[in-house]
């Protein structure tokens, strides 16, 4: 465990590293009640410090060297983070045989939990919108205005939590990546969430602020349809939810794909703005997708924008996408399928399970 110390000593100027004892005493020597969570990385524990101050405790599963190197990774990245929509690190332990990070207490789930719920109901559309709107925020920060770029490279619904009032938080930060602040990107080992996985990415080993781009695109795709990126079911003609989405932006049949609730609250004009930068998001090609900080400066605009049309002529849809939609009434499958080239198949149909 010393081997941790030298690269988090800097970091440790501005947090705290907490003692063993300190850290049993607050999860009651973490108990299996206080458990919050498990993933394949580890296990999230609730605890309360001797200061009356609720905390959420992470513990590492497994003594490897990639799992210390997630760990080392994960100090050095939020010791540098200060922004309302990221979660807090308040300090780690390294006397532990396992690594411990003490973040930030989170009290109301995921945006996955809140979204996928059961029944007809979900998250209001104006708390869809504000969500998407914390997320850019601290994305852009994250890829433009801390001390170095970090690429988060694992932005996926699971990984936004929700506080009391549902303001959203970026968590899990040992995938993530920091460069230069004026380099453009890094060639380095795949990695990535089946589902939001950037097809580029996938296929040249290069990760830049683009992928980000396109996951927080699956995400924006899951705030509008109410559907998780890998489910395949009959709504979505047997297609995965990103190749469905863009077929039916294609062929002007949008409505067909939102979650029903969202069509009822929100305003027309808006859920139709939402999803053109949404597919814009989602564009196979990195430089085809704006950077963080212009999604996060159009969401602030959408935010504003309530006045709804109800049909809202024809020019201006085209307007909306950029290019000539299809307005014939809606094709087979098997003539949707057509549309894509052979490359966008490919990489639509891309899937990587860290």
């Amino acid at each position: 465990m010393q081997l941790l110390i030298s690269p988090i000593e800097d970091a440790s100027s501005r947090m705290k590293v907490y003692s063993l004892e300190e850290l049993e005493k607050a999860t009651n020597k973490f108990d299996q009640t206080r458990i919050l969570g498990c993933g394949g990385h580890g296990t999230v524990y609730k605890g309360i410090l001797s200061d009356l101050r609720v905390v959420a405790i992470k513990k590492s599963k497994i003594i490897k060297q990639s799992e210390i190197n997630q760990f080392m990774n994960e100090v050095v990245i939020l010791s540098q983070i200060n922004h309302r929509n990221v979660v807090k690190l308040f300090g780690c332990c390294l006397e532990a045989e396992v690594p411990l990070l003490v973040n930030e207490f989170i009290s109301n789930g995921t945006l996955s939990d809140h979204l996928h719920v059961q029944g007809r109901r979900s998250l209001q559309w104006k708390d869809r919108l504000r969500i998407a709107l914390e997320t850019a925020r601290a994305i852009s920060y994250l890829h433009s205005a801390a001390s170095m770029s970090i690429f988060h490279r694992d932005i996926k619904c699971s990984n936004i939590l929700l506080d009391d009032c549902l303001t959203a938080k970026l968590s899990d930060f040992g995938a993530s990546k920091s460069i230069e602040i004026d380099q453009t990107g890094i060639i380095t080992a795949v990695q990535g969430t089946y589902g939001y996985f950037d097809p580029e990415y996938y296929h040249t080993g290069r990760l830049t602020e683009k992928s980000d781009v396109y996951s927080f695109g699956v995400i924006l795709a899951e705030l509008l349809t109410r559907k998780k990126p890998y489910s395949i079911c009959p709504s979505l003609e047997g297609g995965g939810l990103i190749a469905r989405f863009i077929t039916v932006m294609r062929e002007n049949c949008l409505f067909d794909i939102l979650d029903s609730q969202i069509v009822e609250e929100g305003p027309r004009e808006q859920l139709e703005e939402v999803a053109v930068l949404t597919e814009k998001c989602l564009r196979l090609r990195g430089v085809e997708r704006p950077g963080m900080k212009e999604v996060e400066v159009r969401l602030e605009v959408i935010s504003g924008s309530t006045k709804g049309l109800e049909h809202p002529p024809q020019s201006r849809l085209q307007s909306l996408w950029g290019y000539t939609r299809v307005t014939s009434n809606r094709k087979s499958k098997g003539e949707i399928s057509r549309q894509y080239s052979l490359e966008e198949e490919i990489l639509l149909s891309t899937e990587f399970e860290r």
